[in-house]
């Protein structure tokens, strides 16, 4: 199943910057409960993440603070993509098949 969101970039600095973009809360409602026994570490979800051009492997990991998911943005697809803190980014993600 195919799901998708649009949100900004934001940087998190801590001993190395890291540049995440923020799930809507509904829709990480859904995925919480997609995904209900399937987490790994941290609460992390294993997604095939698609923006623009790139598509790879990842997870999306739960914040408590925004009470959502955060998408890791790693520096080759911010470069292919020229992505940048507070592009909005369009993405597009599917979940392994739990079955």
């Amino acid at each position: 199943m195919e799901f998708t969101f649009t949100s900004v970039v934001w940087i998190y600095s801590s001993e190395g910057t890291w540049y995440f973009t923020t799930m809507p809360v509904d829709l990480a409602d859904e995925i919480q409960a997609r995904t209900a026994g399937t987490r790994r570490g941290f609460g992390s979800v294993r997604v095939n993440v698609t923006i623009g051009k790139s598509t790879w492997s990842t997870s999306l990991f739960r914040d408590t603070k925004s009470g959502s998911y955060i998408l890791p943005l790693k520096k080759e697809i911010r470069s292919k993509e020229k992505i940048s803190e507070g592009a909005q980014v369009h993405v597009r993600f599917t979940l392994p098949d739990f079955t």
